[in-house]
């Protein structure tokens, strides 16, 4: 079953430049289950014809507060009561000061205020629009009367320019509503919760590297999911093309030992740490201070061993609760298991890898192993994984709390995934 079924969403469509990813955002939302009412503004009518968003939401469009056809003529009543979720996407910085002022100039605006629905906003505008004071204070004043954002994302923008102010990818803000229609508890709520994400790069040269295909579209689904279970979410990125999920903290690194450093510094104030980054094993011994020249015959590449931070969080004194990861292409319990143990984590996710597996897909199957226990999962789109991910964790944190037994050693045993 989906996670948005049956939800019923309105979805506001504003006159900003990526009102045309808008459709692909109602269809993603309506193949994801949901019903979708699409309430456009004059303003967006002249970017994307309303006919686009009739056909792929399968309703007709909505837009006039004076609409003849609607229930007593008063369509914004009827629009507020039938919606469980409105969700303007582009949110311009006008749609932002009109909702903040309490105007109603307007249907979407007359229903956002008539609605008692949750209300969520995808930014889109230009960088400077976006940094303007008054725009932020907006933000701030909406984010404390509880409207939800998504966004916005660092980028070049259509006029131009690059910075904060693109709307976040339609795929990424389905992503971000299933997870917060999917936690319902907040398992993590008041912890601090440390994620690593992402490939290392480790140069040969100043114009080479070393690296791996981690796309870190899983470590930043759980940091994504974290945050929605309430926690307080630090993530550590290696070189990704992946805006920040909301609500969290990112820092960007580029090689192992980058990643380790900022790691280490943040791992004692957390009470978990997740590790799903794919951190170079081996890096180049020597890197010289010019490209090398290509020459005639083979190139020999001396690589030494890079520090093992996963097993050194694991060793801190009073550390945080450790959760590895274990990327196989083969023999994957066995494997994981044997690494749970020899690096005395608290729990291990593994995944195989390899063609179509793992590397630079938006799904993945997972199992979840710690010193007397498993779970399964079978495959599914990495934002409803992580979900259950988080889920687990929490319950194991939890426990290994109450128990007061984080510390203590725990015969291990072959679990049996189910």
């Amino acid at each position: 079953m989906s996670n948005l079924h049956p939800d019923r969403i309105i979805v506001g469509v504003t006159g900003g430049i990526a009102a045309y990813k808008s459709a692909d955002l109602v269809r993603r939302l309506r193949a994801d289950g949901a019903q979708v009412q699409v309430v456009m503004t004059p303003s967006a009518e002249k970017m994307v014809s309303p006919t686009v968003f009739q056909a792929v939401s399968g309703r007709a469009v909505r837009g006039d507060l004076w609409d003849e056809q609607a229930e007593n003529a008063m369509g914004h009543i009827e629009l507020a009561r039938w919606a469980d979720l409105v969700l303007i996407a582009p949110a311009t910085a006008n749609i932002m000061a009109e909702i903040a002022s309490g105007m109603a100039s307007g249907l979407l605006t007359t229903l956002c205020l008539a609605t008692e629905a949750p209300l969520v906003m995808a930014p889109a505008m230009n960088r400077a629009m976006w940094l303007n004071a008054a725009t932020q204070a907006n933000l701030k004043l909406l984010s404390k009367r509880g409207v939800r954002f998504i966004g916005p994302a660092d980028g070049e923008q259509a006029c131009g320019e690059v910075g904060p102010g693109r709307m976040v990818e339609p795929e990424q803000i389905v992503a971000a509503l299933t997870v917060e229609r999917s936690s319902e508890k907040r398992h993590l709520a008041g912890l601090n919760v440390l994620i690593t994400a992402g490939p290392t790069r480790e140069p040969i040269d100043p114009v080479r590297y070393v690296s791996n295909r981690s796309s870190g579209k899983m470590g930043f689904a759980i940091a994504r999911a974290a945050a929605a279970a309430g926690a307080s979410v630090k993530l550590i990125s290696g070189p990704v093309d992946l805006a920040t999920p909301p609500n969290v903290e990112r820092t960007d690194v580029e090689t192992a030992e980058q990643m380790r450093s900022a790691t280490l510094a943040a791992a004692p104030g957390a009470d978990i740490y997740i590790g799903a980054a794919a951190i170079a094993d081996y890096r180049p011994e020597f890197v010289p201070q010019q490209k090398i020249k290509k020459k005639d015959g083979t190139m020999d590449l001396h690589m030494v061993q890079s520090k093992d931070v996963l097993t050194e969080v694991a060793a801190l004194k009073a550390g945080p609760f450790t959760v590895g990861f274990a990327a196989e292409t083969e023999n994957l319990e066995a494997q994981a298991l044997a690494k749970l143990e020899q690096k005395n984590l608290d729990m291990i996710v593994g995944n195989l890898v390899g063609q179509d597996l793992g590397f630079d897909r938006d799904e993945n199957s997972a199992i979840v192993l710690w010193p007397d226990g498993s779970a399964s999962f079978n495959r599914m789109p990495k934002s409803e994984l992580a979900v259950g991910l988080v889920t687990v964790i929490a319950e194991r944190y939890n426990l290994a709390e109450h128990n007061n037994q984080k510390n203590a050693p725990t015969p291990l045993r072959r679990p049996t995934t189910s």
